[in-house]
């Protein structure tokens, strides 16, 4: 991709005619802290990206530059969310089958 975490932030943030000094409290951040996002000078921590992505309603896979559209997923994150999805499932039938034959 040709942006970055910057790039993209700025453009978030613009796109929707949002000002920093707006953006910034409802993430909970000073207005600086954000300017300095936003112009690259800083780099945020993971719960900040997090909330980040939660805010806008983005990826981010989208918000770090490697995906071209808002919501792409990758073949391989769903493929890995499928699995995890059958572990859980099959853990929890097994949880069933042992509470069914404690019954018995």
């Amino acid at each position: 991709m040709d942006r970055n975490f910057a790039e993209t932030l700025l453009a978030l943030r613009q796109g929707r005619n949002l000002s920093q000094r707006t953006v910034a409290a409802d993430l909970g951040i000073s207005q600086p802290l954000l300017s300095h996002y936003e112009k690259g000078t800083r780099e945020p921590g993971l719960n900040f990206v997090c909330r980040v992505c939660d805010y806008y309603g983005v990826t981010a896979d989208y918000l770090l530059g490697r995906a071209s559209h808002p919501g792409d997923v990758s073949l391989r994150q769903s493929r890995a969310f499928l699995a995890d999805l059958r572990g859980t499932l099959d853990r929890a039938e097994q949880v069933l089958n042992a509470i069914e034959g404690e019954k018995r």
